[in-house]
């Protein structure tokens, strides 16, 4: 990477007036969800405003997309969540300090990612595995946020387990929480319905504040928040480093997922080019920037981000002002004490509900069983070995990658016979290991076709023909000149021909032309 080529990153556009339009509609957005998954992570809530107050800034100063909004989203809280509750009692000071030391391996892992040009990383994560991991682990979300909905207080145990208990003891809802949850649920969806900016989750957050003062509220609340800047600190508990070295490389790849789809998707619609390499840039500097501000990791928002693009903005700095915001109403935290659970319950669900999709899971078994079968095995992997989703995510894309090479292994050879000509055309990828697929089908056909005279080895259907793989072409012609037919090759693709005439010489024609 040149020197010029980094100045460039730094260099910040001029400010356009919708960017302050859009950096403060979102952040009466951003500023309760920050609380909501902040809890969601298993941290005190007040940790869900550091991660919104510098990350965004950090990520403004080096995004490739204009609209992008960094900051605390559900995917990457689940995530947390899973790798640390079992190292450390959530909510503790121990905890807190984990999840700090996480964001800062994050961010360290996609600033490398960045900076080394590997940014297409993010395309090897398979479909089916991403679409699997996340509907199954929207509706772990779902239900982990069952018992605020019900006004039941956290018992403490796993996702699903206190979700059967607040399903299971009716007796104990709460008749206020329920309706504050329900409420919530009107104010959102009928805003959108009114206006796609409509600050549906800034009335319910002050409808919840003003009920959840009063005395006669009986449902959990957020609590008391302190004050004041965040502990910038880099006193962390470094000896736990290698224990998260592995979670925190699959939440820095499986949490890219989803801004680089938004970034690529506004980018398509706008025809401006995006660059996946400082996308990772900016997000790795948002984490670290998290990861010293006693936050926690933190990715793309994808309804942020919508937001910022109707209201308006059309540079980096309307996430900027968004951080600027939330730091400054940092002072004056404390207000959000009588936010409703209910109404934090109620905002994690919305947001979460557009990533269950169970039916393009099930339209995948009209394309490829196999990858169906790898789908549908990351869905129930995630919600079985809940809350350490992100082993599901591993488990997810080694069997991906299993039956991308047993895929590759299978090399289809049709095979003709006519007069006395045998005709093999081999259809697939012919390297390493599909090599000896290729000798046994002229085995086989020898003995089926024992008349046979002249031997024709028709390569166009070949994608791709390593060195290996032009071993084993040539064995075939030996073995069946041996056997007495007469071979010829034919249909050289391009990209093999070199190859094949240093080993074959003059046997080889010219190649199939490129249309």
């Amino acid at each position: 990477m040149s020197v010029t080529h980094v100045r460039r990153w730094w260099e910040l556009p001029r400010p356009q007036p919708g960017d302050l339009v859009a950096g403060l509609s979102v952040a009466p957005v951003l500023i309760p969800q920050s609380l909501a998954f902040a809890q969601l992570a298993g941290l005190p809530a007040q940790h869900g405003l550091y991660a919104a107050m510098l990350p965004p800034v950090a990520a403004a100063l080096l995004a490739s997309s204009p609209y992008l909004q960094t900051g605390p989203v559900a995917m990457t809280s689940l995530l947390t969540f899973g790798v640390l509750s079992v190292l450390a009692p959530p909510d503790t000071a121990a905890y807190v300090a984990l999840a700090a030391l996480l964001a800062l391996v994050v961010g360290v892992i996609r600033l490398g990612i960045g900076l080394a040009r590997f940014g297409w990383v993010t395309y090897l994560m398979s479909q089916p595995v991403m679409s699997g991991f996340t509907s199954a682990a929207a509706l772990l979300i779902v239900a982990a946020q069952l018992p605020a909905l019900l006004g039941i207080p956290d018992t403490g145990s796993g996702l699903l387990a206190r979700a059967g208990f607040a399903v299971g003891h009716p007796a104990q809802w709460n008749p206020a929480a329920i309706g504050l949850s329900a409420a919530t649920f009107l104010i959102v969806y009928g805003g959108r319905r009114v206006h796609a900016l409509f600050p549906g989750v800034l009335i319910a957050a002050a409808l919840g504040m003003v009920l959840g003062g009063l005395a006669d509220y009986s449902g959990p609340l957020v609590g008391a928040i302190p004050e004041g800047l965040p502990p910038f600190s880099l006193s962390l508990p470094w000896r736990e480093l290698p224990v998260l070295l592995v979670p925190a490389t699959v939440i820095a790849l499986v949490g890219f997922a989803e801004p680089a789809a938004i970034a690529r998707t506004y980018a398509e619609q706008d025809r401006r080019p995006w660059s996946p390499d400082r996308e990772f840039v900016s997000q790795g500097a948002a984490n670290i920037a998290a990861g010293i501000s006693g936050g926690f990791p933190v990715g793309g928002s994808f309804s942020r981000t919508a937001i910022t693009r109707l209201a308006g903005g059309r540079t980096r700095w309307s996430g900027a002002v968004a951080g600027l915001v939330t730091l400054a109403v940092l002072p004056f935290a404390d207000v959000l004490a009588t936010l409703p659970q209910a109404v934090i319950g109620a905002v994690i669900v919305i947001s979460v509900l557009r990533m269950v999709d169970l039916p393009n899971l099930a339209r995948l078994s009209h394309y490829s069983l196999p990858q169906a079968g790898i789908g549908w095995l990351t869905f129930a992997l995630t919600l079985v070995l809940a809350p350490r989703v992100d082993e599901a995510v591993l488990v997810g894309v080694g069997l991906a990658v299993v039956v991308h090479i047993w895929r590759e292994l299978r090399v289809n050879v049709r095979t003709t016979f006519a007069d006395t000509t045998l005709r093999l055309a081999p259809q697939g990828v012919l390297f390493f290991g599909s090599a000896p697929a290729l000798e046994t089908a002229l085995v086989d056909a020898l003995a089926q076709y024992p008349t046979a005279r002249r031997l024709i080895l028709d390569l166009e259907a070949l994608g791709r023909i390593d060195y290996t793989g032009a071993l084993a072409l040539r064995s075939v012609m030996r073995e069946a000149e041996r056997a007495g037919l007469v071979v010829e090759i034919c249909g050289v693709p391009p990209q093999a021909h070199r190859v094949l005439e240093r080993l074959l010489g003059d046997r080889v024609g010219h190649p199939v032309p490129v249309e």
